[in-house]
């Protein structure tokens, strides 16, 4: 009951977020004599959603019968991580913008959470090394996510500047330098960790290519792979913009596959676990 409450809550403060950061990219005034941003309200708003988006997880994976990596569960804790990651991170680096979709997109897996029936898919006992694969899992596809929607954003601003035709959004955002930079420090930091993450797989998973795990473990290497030419590309050949972009999208939606495509079919659709 608590969890639903929290839930609900949560969602309208991710709307409200979402509506004041619109309102800043429209009414925003940036000082660009000093490169510098004021305190954000919709940041301090996503912040109050995401603690309370917390409280609507505890009953999956703080509970003594073990924790619940349903679908959605598991879903709703990766946009959790990434809601966390984008509001600390906004506060030091200019990323809040891409909370025009993280925010509306968290509100809407906590709305599917509410409504979609889940098969509980109780974990009971995890061993350091299993935590550390799964913390790292969890962290490389949230930082990759958000890199992947700073490389939308790019790609937009790109295309816009050369056509001379830049909306408000594009004329909040960085200069494309800042942007590019941003955007190839996420993939390292999230190449690290999905490194990390393949790594502790192999040495703590009894078989990582079982007939569960092969699709996983594959779309996981090829993700691994693509971001890994990217930043090889990026600092032989000077890939950036539009090139930039597919590469990264690219690598995120194999990711994405690896960690959720398959758990979906199987629980929501053939309802299996």
């Amino acid at each position: 009951m608590y969890s639903n409450a929290f839930g609900i809550s949560s969602i309208l403060v991710y709307l409200i977020a979402t509506g004041l950061i619109l309102y800043s990219v429209f009414n925003a005034q940036v000082d660009t004599t000093r490169n510098t941003r004021n305190p954000i309200a919709f940041l301090w708003s996503a912040g109050i959603a995401s603690v309370l988006h917390a409280g609507s997880l505890v009953d999956d994976f703080w509970n003594p019968q073990g924790m619940n990596f349903g679908f959605m569960s598991a879903v709703s804790l990766a946009i959790l991580l990434i809601v966390g990651i984008l509001v600390v991170s906004a506060f030091t680096k200019p990323v809040e913008k891409l909370g025009i979709v993280v925010f509306p997109l968290a509100a809407l897996i906590q709305v599917l959470k509410l409504l979609l029936p889940e098969q509980t898919h109780l974990i009971r006992e995890i061993s350091p090394g299993m935590e550390v694969h799964i913390l790292s899992s969890m962290l490389s596809y949230s930082i990759l996510n958000i890199a992947a929607i700073q490389a939308l954003f790019l790609a937009l601003q790109d295309r816009q500047l050369h056509r001379h035709d830049s909306s408000a959004l594009i004329l909040s955002l960085p200069p494309m330098q800042t942007m590019e930079s941003l955007l190839f420090q996420l993939i390292a930091t999230g190449l690290v960790l999905l490194t990390i993450s393949l790594a502790s797989g192999f040495l703590f998973l009894e078989d990582m290519f079982v007939q569960h795990l092969a699709h996983k473990t594959i779309l996981s290497i090829l993700a691994w792979i693509l971001f890994s030419v990217l930043l090889v590309g990026r600092l032989a050949f000077g890939w950036r913009g539009q090139t930039a972009a597919r590469w990264t999208v690219g690598g995120f939606v194999s990711l994405m596959l690896a960690y959720f495509g398959s758990k979906m079919v199987l629980e929501l659709i053939l309802q299996r676990t």
